[in-house]
């Protein structure tokens, strides 16, 4: 019965999640027209169009019989359109009409309807589709990069004053299953990739490029990085022309790849995964084996903490804590003068790594046990290469308001609320805009993240941390489970969550948060969400431990 009623429940909620993340594209979408719109300089590049128009069309793919779907047909036909005036291309022009007449078929309700019959109507009498404004003509030293069949396009905010972007470094991170490359710019460019077929007769393996217009090299880049896992031999980049750096990455055997952009500072991330690396990572042995301790040592048939989870089938052996920020990265500053976000939450990740290991008997790393730097990405990639179980980032929140406090913990989706929005923000060091377009590229990214799980799990750790602290401490605000685009949980093949512990901007939690007793008691709180996690994941497991240790 208690199934059913769930099972309903969730049918009951599906269309309204549809369309509520559907509203949420639509407005990103309607941002990307009006900043094209409003800036003839892009206008002259096809790519700018087609990212607007595949935003509106990720509208209605997302809920196509609701009621953002016909809006989001006729802006995207409409764009088609007029792109077809710029390029003068009748394919354009044909996937613009093929749009409206979809609209028209399928919303004979809908408002967008008689606007759509109309433009139609303009269309077929005009043979082409009015402009307000007349393109200015493009130079011809400046020809409208089009990507060949099979590539795609990422467009960013391009450099000032036409300066060319300097790929400065190549970086990788690997396992067996599964190896992250990294290319880092000093300046957002746009990119195209392809992948290419081996070629037996010149002896050439498959590859993987990406073009990265309006670049070139920088002076001191090593140019071939030597990889040489299971899965890539090697990463290298050349001045493939004037304007162009083509950057290729060797192949020896995949099964899938992920391309996307982060900024501050720009950078490309590729994410190739090897046969059954994106489900069969966590059922790997680690590349290294954790140091047993003395009392460990002294009996030859005691199995290490790690070893026994995955034996008891806990589904939860290996967790990374990763205490955010680090080094010349000094996160929110505190009320308190001398405090910073990047020295507390290190001394909460020890405790945190202390405890889980003594309670719930699970090897721990540590993305970082110093006070260095770290990028975003890199801590993902050593969550992926050490194939955790779990991914849990520790933060300070921190606000313009410095009477905002409370707690809260976030998973890895599109943004709900321009809270979560500022949030993500100020963790990913980017601006709000960038958050829009990450939001975008979320929509390919997430097929294969863990949100589900990552959202168990957050609820779980919310929910046990709030009541711990509430139980122990006054004005104590519960600020509930968000979901936002956090470049440090980007790509992470395993439940990953990140846990604002409390406001260091506020002036009575940055006192508690230097607190000795007051991060114990968030560890413990955060431990019991783990904890009732791994129950439900397996509820059995426990028992079978408790068994073991009698």
């Amino acid at each position: 019965m208690v199934a059913a009623i769930v099972a309903l429940t969730l049918l009951l909620a599906a269309p309204v999640a549809a369309a509520s993340r559907a509203e949420a594209l639509f407005y990103q979408a309607e941002a990307c027209q009006r900043d094209l719109e409003g800036d003839p300089a892009r206008q002259k590049y096809r790519h700018h169009w087609m990212r607007c128009i595949d935003k509106f069309k990720a509208v209605y793919r997302q809920d196509p019989d609701g009621g953002w779907a016909p809006a989001a047909l006729y802006r995207a036909g409409v764009l088609y359109l007029k792109l077809a005036r710029f390029s003068g291309s009748e394919a354009h022009r044909r996937e613009g009409i093929d749009l409206l007449q979809r609209l028209v078929r399928r919303f004979k309700r809908s408002a967008y309807r008689s606007r759509a019959e109309a433009l139609l109507a303009t269309v077929a009498k005009s043979g082409g589709t009015p402009v307000k404004k007349k393109p200015a003509p493009a130079k011809k030293t400046s020809p409208a990069p089009v990507p060949a069949p099979g590539t795609a396009a990422r467009p960013a905010s391009g450099r000032s004053g036409g300066t060319p972007a300097t790929v400065e470094n190549l970086r990788f991170w690997s396992n067996p299953s599964y190896t992250r490359v990294v290319v880092d710019l000093d300046g957002a460019t746009t990119y195209r990739h392809h992948l290419l077929k081996k070629d037996p007769e010149i002896g050439k393996p498959q590859r993987l490029f990406i073009d990265l217009d309006a670049s070139r090299l920088g002076k001191g880049l090593q140019r071939q990085v030597p990889i040489n896992d299971d899965l890539l031999l090697d990463a290298r980049a050349g001045q493939y022309d004037g304007n162009t750096v083509r950057v290729v990455v060797d192949i020896k055997s995949f099964k899938t790849y992920k391309i996307f952009s982060l900024n501050n500072p720009f950078r490309i991330v590729i994410d190739v995964w090897g046969q059954g690396g994106e489900t069969l990572a966590a059922a790997k042995p680690s590349p290294r084996t954790p140091a047993a301790s003395s009392s460990q040592a002294a009996d030859p048939g005691k199995l290490p903490p790690g070893a026994l989870a995955r034996q008891l089938a806990l589904g939860v052996g290996r967790i990374v804590i990763d205490p955010g920020h680090g080094g010349k990265d000094f996160g929110a500053p505190g009320y308190l003068k001398g405090v910073h976000e990047k020295h507390v939450v290190l001394k909460i990740a020890k405790r945190l790594a202390k405890k889980i290991k003594a309670r719930l008997g699970c090897e721990v790393i540590l993305t970082r046990e110093t006070d260095r730097f770290l990028t975003l990405e890199e801590r993902t990639a050593i969550a992926n290469t050490r194939n955790a179980d779990l991914f849990i980032s520790i933060h300070t929140n921190a606000a313009r308001n410095r009477r905002a406090y409370g707690i809260e913990t976030f998973f890895l989706n599109l943004a709900t609320d321009d809270d979560a929005i500022l949030v993500a923000a100020r963790e990913n060091a980017t601006s709000e805009k960038n958050i829009s377009d990450l939001q975008a590229i979320l929509l390919d990214l997430m097929q294969n993240a863990k949100i589900n799980e990552s959202s168990r799990l957050a609820c779980h750790v919310q929910g046990t941390l709030y009541r711990h602290m509430k139980g122990r401490y006054s004005q104590v605000r519960d600020k509930g489970v968000k979901q936002a685009p956090f470049y440090v949980l980007l790509g992470a093949q395993m439940p990953a969550i990140l846990v604002e512990t409390s406001f260091i901007s506020n002036k009575r939690e940055c006192q508690r948060l230097i607190d000795p007793k007051y991060q114990e008691h968030l560890c413990e709180g955060i431990v019991k969400g783990i904890e009732a996690y791994m129950r439900e994941t397996n509820p059995t497991a426990f028992l079978q431990q408790a068994g073991k240790k009698g």
